[in-house]
């Protein structure tokens, strides 16, 4: 394969990442028009988040072990002509629940090329150490195309035109990457050491291997951190009335702002230091925003909770490549699927229990001191990580 053609593949990730990005964290700019536009509760306009996450979670479970049965690139395009026809969708269509069963469509899809492209970087990479550092790249497309999303979204409501807009954006950039797919030349397909075929039941078999449930508990477990901030943290800085006003308006964009130069960092600092050592470090940050909110209050988290964005930043590409990677090739697919299920399970289950957590007691702060039990158990999984090192002997064999 031509080192033009390998780049284009690359490219061609990026920028899938990219456009996933632009629709998933856009939801929480677009979810306070439809309380307004639909009379909605905010327990139903949620649906517009959670919807695509559960479709996201089943469909990489169930579906995952199609990029390893035929093929990476069949399995993208699938994935592809699914997100931009419920894309496209959204201009035929003006009522709530439809859009609620499009967004499930557009989950299901990004579970379909997502697995997929994982699946693919895994043949794209000679060793392990190659992989981390392509997937912090690859996330940290994903990382700005968080940022772009939102702001393309919030720039259409100031000019007065809908919101919808972004999906037909994104279906029409899914068709020229569709057809992109089509013309590239894919690495050729792994052969199989035994006579066993992908199957459904082959990714069911992976959950009782440890490996791939310890690593999937350690993302679940960042991902519920992360999704805090973009979930909820608009609403506790509602309450800030300091001398930094400013600051806590533009927290979110701050977060991802960071997150997205973080992981472009993150190739220079793995060149540095072990990935061991810098999970822990990170994680450990992580938990010192979440306690400085937590015994501080909102003083303190207008500061510290955009800041953990250049610390989170390198912890899911890391952890999600290594889990990969601790697989054979051949079941790159599947094993994405097992780690994108609890992903979005984490992401979709979360900040829900944030939610009735805060409802209980009657304020988001105590959502978030759930959130800070999240990160501590986060760091103690990295500290146990970092002196045990349980994946070294599998990462060295794969």
């Amino acid at each position: 394969m031509t080192t033009h053609n390998l780049s284009t593949l690359r490219w061609l990730t990026y920028m899938m990442f990219f456009m996933f990005a632009m629709t998933s964290d856009a939801v929480g700019v677009i979810i306070p028009e439809l309380i307004s536009e639909y009379n909605l509760t905010m327990t139903q306009a949620s649906a517009f988040h959670y919807a695509p996450m559960i479709w996201i979670a089943i469909s990489g479970l169930c579906l995952g072990f199609l990029a390893d049965k035929i093929g990476h690139k069949p399995t993208i395009i699938i994935g592809f002509l699914l997100f931009s026809i419920a894309c496209f969708g959204f201009a035929v269509g003006n009522t709530f629940t439809l859009f609620v069963g499009l967004l499930s469509m557009i989950g299901l899809a990004i579970g379909l090329f997502k697995t997929a492209a994982l699946a693919l970087l895994g043949d794209l990479t000679p060793s392990s150490k190659a992989h981390t550092k392509t997937m912090n790249t690859v996330e940290g497309f994903f990382a700005v195309g968080a940022i772009v999303g939102p702001a393309i979204v919030s720039y259409m409501l100031v000019a007065g035109v809908s919101w919808k807009y972004l999906y037909l954006l994104a279906g029409a950039m899914c068709v020229l990457l569709c057809l992109a797919t089509f013309k590239v030349s894919f690495p050729a397909k792994i052969v199989k050491k035994s006579n066993e075929q992908a199957s459904f039941k082959q990714t069911l078999l992976m959950l009782k291997d440890k490996h791939a449930l310890g690593f999937s508990a350690a993302i679940a477990l960042y991902v519920a951190t992360e999704v805090a901030i973009y979930v909820w943290m608009p609403t506790l800085l509602k309450t800030y009335q300091g001398d930094w006003t400013l600051l806590a308006t533009y927290a979110l964009t701050i977060f991802f702002v960071l997150r997205a130069v973080g992981r472009f960092m993150a190739v220079w600092l793995l060149n540095l230091f072990s990935w061991q050592g810098v999970m822990l470090a990170l994680s450990s940050a992580i938990f010192l925003c979440y306690l400085a909110t937590y015994l501080f209050g909102v003083d303190a988290a207008v500061f510290a909770l955009p800041l953990s964005g250049l610390f989170m930043s390198m912890i899911y590409p890391t952890l999600n490549s290594k889990g990969i990677s601790c697989f054979e090739k051949h079941q790159h697919g599947s094993v994405a699927g097992v780690i994108l299920f609890f992903t979005a399970l984490s992401a979709a289950v979360a900040p829900l229990l944030m939610g009735i957590v805060s409802d209980h007691f009657g304020h988001i702060e105590y959502g978030f001191a759930l959130a800070t039990g999240f990160a501590a158990c986060l760091m103690l999984g990295m500290l146990y990580n970092y002196f045990k090192d349980p994946a070294r002997a599998r990462l060295a064999h794969a």
